[in-house]
This record gives structure tokens, C-alpha cells and sequence, in this order.
């Protein structure tokens, strides 16, 4: 064959397997997408930091697709229950779920059986924010600083708690480090959620917490608890006064939590790039990030793929420190 003709013929194959592809049923599925509101499903209790931060986005998000996006919290069983509903709903685009290091690369090494696997089933579509956790004490216990804290509990040791989210959370993941880094040795009180803890510190009844910062910003200038530390690298923007663990003596002490939305596997991946680059775009604008930021969200953004390397990365690390700190749940 003339080789004019055999190139003619293969740029020709090549026009109709692009036009095959760009008007494939998927991509007509994507340009169509979305036809109805969105499900967005957050798998801790209503109020917490999660939750506003899901209904910030939410807002936002349904006013870029033209559809309501309506947040819906399913709580229980340290965000088991929310992630594995989301994960066997149809890989449509219609559902999204909040997820966290804690509910897809703690919870793998904790449960026999979660419902669902975050790697399998679920597909990664951005990350959104991550959160330090920070030290907090009530304002009528006589702890002023770290120090304060790890003399107390050299002194009686096992019987100062600290309260946390529930087993297996960034916030009990972060005083199991601090016991190990201060050679201390609290007693942990697993808590339903974040709030009820925080409630129970600022009214006297649980010394201490570990919590994400976003939580008690607004409390830092109370009399209602002390910020002690915070576990970064660095000192918090928002809490410029409020030292770091290394800086209060116990060094190696980081511990933050981060989040990020994801689909069903299977969602075409024509809708998982339109949904990345609409929720990208409100991450990165400074109206969306700027008033989180403020109250002490770290606002991040991905690709799909670097989500995904992230999470398979932090699973392995997650499952060392399930490990080291002996945690189980029954």
C-alpha cells in the first residue's frame, strides 16, 4: 500500500477513535452532570469542624454546578457507618464523601470488618484541609503549660485523662504520642465525637484533650480552657502565642489530621475531573480559604492521583503508630 495512503487511512482511524471517545457515553454522562442535587455524606455528628467545614463547601460547590448539594451527617462507629453507606451507593457522582486519615488509614487497622475498603472502594477525588491537633486543658485545673502536664502525671501515672473523639483518632492517636515522647502515662477516655469531650472540658468534669485546632479557636481568649501546645512543626498563624510541643519540651510531637472528598469507585472519570477542577477552584480562592484559614484550617488541594499516593502513603504510617500505641477496638 502507498505509505500517503496507509498514513491517511491511520489519521482517519485516529479522528474517528478520538470522536469515539470524546462522545462516548461517559463523557456525555459528564457534560450532562449534575441532573439532580448531590448527596454530601460527612460520617461524624453535625457542628463539629467536619461538618462545617462540608456545609462551606457544599454551598459553594452547588452554586458552581448549578444543583443543590445537601450534606448529610451518618455518624457512629468512628465514621464507618458514613463511609461505607457512601462507598455502596452508585458510582454516579451523586454521592460524595468527607473523608479523613482517620476513617480511610486509621480505621483499616483497627476493624475487622469497616464495611467497606477505602482503597477499593472508594475513588479519591481532592484533598480539602488538614488540622492540627492541639493540647487543651479546663481553666480550673491548676495545669499552666506542658511541663505542668507531664509533672502531674509522673506523679500519678494512668490516672490523669485525656479525652479524644473515640478510639483510633487523630486526637487519641496525638496523646498516644505525647505519652511516648514525655514518657508519661495518661488514661484515655474514648468520647463520642469531639464536642460532648470539649463540653465536658470547658464544664470541669475531663482535664484534658486532645483536639483539632479548628474546634477551639474561637475559645483561645475564654476563660473556659488554656491552649498548651499544638502539635506542627510550626506555631499556628491563629495562635501565635501558643507554643509548639518541641518548644515545650517534648519534642517529636506532630500530629494533624487531613481530609478530602471522594466518590464511589467506578465514577466515570470524565465526572471525577469535572468535580476536581470545580472543588479545586473554591479551594483556591481566597474568599472560600481565607475565612477557614482564620479559624485554623490548613486549605489544601490535589489531584485525584495525589490523593490516592497520599492515602496509600498514610495507611502504612497510620498502621505503625495503631500498632506502637497498642490500640484496639473490641
Amino acid at each position: 500500500m502507498n505509505p500517503t495512503n496507509l498514513v491517511r487511512r491511520s489519521y482517519t482511524m485516529a479522528v474517528l477513535l478520538t470522536g469515539m471517545i470524546l462522545f462516548s457515553p461517559a463523557h456525555a454522562q459528564a457534560d450532562k452532570y449534575p441532573e439532580k442535587p448531590i448527596t454530601f455524606v460527612v460520617p461524624y455528628p453535625a457542628g463539629g469542624v467536619a461538618d462545617q467545614f462540608a456545609r462551606s463547601m457544599a454551598t459553594e460547590l452547588g452554586k458552581r454546578l448549578g444543583q443543590s448539594v445537601v450534606v448529610s451527617n451518618r455518624a457512629g462507629a468512628n465514621g464507618n457507618i458514613g463511609s461505607a453507606y457512601a462507598a455502596k451507593q452508585p458510582a454516579d457522582g451523586y454521592t460524595l464523601l468527607l473523608g479523613s486519615t482517620s476513617t480511610l488509614a486509621v480505621n483499616p487497622h483497627l476493624y475487622k470488618d469497616m464495611g467497606y475498603d477505602p482503597i477499593k472502594d472508594l475513588q479519591p477525588v481532592t484533598l480539602t484541609h488538614q488540622m492540627p491537633n492541639v493540647l487543651i486543658v479546663g481553666s480550673g485545673t491548676p495545669y499552666k503549660s506542658v511541663e505542668d502536664v507531664i509533672k502531674a502525671a509522673r506523679r500519678e501515672p494512668g490516672r490523669i485523662p485525656f479525652g479524644s473523639a473515640g478510639n483510633g483518632n487523630s486526637m487519641h492517636l496525638a496523646g498516644e504520642l505525647f505519652q511516648k515522647q514525655s514518657r508519661t502515662k495518661l488514661m484515655h477516655v474514648p468520647y463520642k465525637g469531639a464536642p460532648p469531650a470539649l463540653t465536658d472540658v470547658m464544664g470541669g468534669s475531663l482535664p484534658t484533650m486532645f483536639i483539632n485546632l479548628p474546634a477551639v479557636v474561637g475559645y483561645a481568649d475564654s476563660d473556659k480552657i488554656r491552649i498548651l501546645a499544638v502539635a506542627a512543626p510550626t506555631r499556628s498563624k491563629v495562635l501565635p502565642n501558643v507554643p509548639t510541643f518541641e518548644q515545650a519540651g517534648v519534642p517529636g510531637v506532630i500530629s494533624s489530621v487531613w481530609n478530602g472528598i471522594l466518590v464511589r469507585s467506578g465514577t466515570p472519570e470524565a465526572i471525577v475531573r469535572k468535580l476536581n477542577q470545580n472543588i479545586v477552584a473554591i479551594l483556591q480562592s481566597e474568599a472560600f480559604a481565607q475565612p477557614l484559614e482564620k479559624q485554623g484550617y490548613e486549605v489544601l488541594s490535589s489531584t485525584p492521583q495525589e490523593f490516592a499516593d497520599l492515602l496509600q502513603k498514610d495507611t502504612k504510617v497510620m498502621g505503625e503508630q495503631v500498632r506502637d500505641a497498642g490500640i484496639q477496638i473490641d
